[in-house]
């Protein structure tokens, strides 16, 4: 069967798929499996690599190759994986707690070697598998099983923290939108080296609507900004409203009124993000969603095999042997 031919369910196994009913995980399943058969990989050279949550059953999902690893640790294995098996397809799938609590040494350190794997991160802001405490995105205020009078904690910003990191993709998408999902995840794998997608996801159980302000079919064309490189950041109702970036600031003004002063967004400008990453969702400034960073540069496993073969080039291939007798050897007996 050629990859052409290959459709949404040849990418869906044969498990039970167990979430509860109405979570936005559902959602994200089915607009990757949608996309796989999109991307001209077969199924044999895909990998999906989870750590432990919700979001971490998705490898049983797909009918591809794939590894339910352990807490926070899904970057280790996936980075192990891609290092020695360069012509895979990896995908690392994890969730707001599992990649940023335990497994946030893990996240930073993927995100600045450039490893060329893909990662979906699932933010619902609540920790869902454990029954409901709150996560290291959760908002100031949360109430939850562990916060019953209110978390105290500043929240992360998944995106700021990844483009501190050393991010070369950075994306957001939501649970409700099927083809913009897909198209971000088709973007995800075009893009060479690591890519980061956090995806805005409803715990319908234990933080149900914590999106809605920005997401909800009544409120998106005011709340919700759709960027596109080098297109001007347009919104409202009537696109009648724009966003001015200048001095340090993201200002609302009228498109209608002063349309040349409406700016064009700059996936290549890490400024902007960081602005957006502050001020969206404040004083009448969008959320943005889509491609929001992209910097083209070497990746781990390219420089690791220049560095392997300039080596050998220098000093020759080498015996293992000898090199375990190389240095000071003593017998026990």
């Amino acid at each position: 069967m050629s990859q052409a031919t290959l459709t949404k369910k040849d990418f869906s196994s044969d498990q039970t798929v167990r979430w509860c009913p109405g979570c936005g995980d559902y959602g994200i399943l089915t607009a990757v499996q949608k996309s796989m058969p999109e991307i001209g990989v077969a199924k044999e050279d895909i990998a999906f690599i989870s750590g432990i949550g919700c979001s971490s059953r998705f490898p049983y999902y797909m009918n591809t190759y794939g590894f339910h690893t352990i807490h926070g640790r899904a970057p280790a294995i996936a980075s192990g994986l891609k290092v020695v098996r360069r012509d895979l397809s990896v995908w690392m799938v994890t969730g707001d707690g599992d990649s940023l609590s335990i497994g946030g040494n893990h996240l930073i350190h993927i995100l600045r070697r450039n490893i060329d794997i893909n990662i979906l991160l699932f933010n619902n802001e609540i920790y869902g598998l454990t029954k409901g405490q709150y996560s290291p995105t959760s908002a100031k205020g949360t109430v939850a099983k562990s916060t019953p009078e209110g978390s105290i904690d500043t929240p992360f910003s998944p995106l700021k923290l990844a483009l501190g990191a050393g991010g070369s993709f950075l994306a957001r998408t939501y649970d409700k939108d099927m083809k913009h999902m897909e198209s971000i995840t088709k973007a995800a794998h075009q893009h060479k080296g690591t890519s980061l997608v956090e995806v805005l996801q409803n715990c319908v159980i234990f933080n149900d609507n914590v999106f809605e302000p920005i997401v909800a079919k009544e409120n998106r064309a005011e709340t919700m900004l759709f960027v596109e490189h080098g297109k001007k950041m347009v919104f409202g109702k009537d696109n009648d409203k724009g966003l001015k970036a200048a001095n340090g600031t993201i200002e609302v003004i009228s498109a209608v009124d002063n349309p040349n002063a409406v700016s064009a967004y700059d996936e290549k400008s890490a400024q902007l993000l960081q602005l957006f990453e502050t001020c969206g969702g404040k004083n009448g400034v969008p959320v943005p969603f889509g491609v929001l960073y992209r910097e083209e540069r070497s990746t781990y496993e390219d420089d690791l095999e220049a560095q392997v073969q300039s080596t050998i080039a220098k000093k020759g291939r080498g015996e293992l042997r000898k090199l375990l007798h190389a240095a000071e050897t003593w017998e026990v007996n």
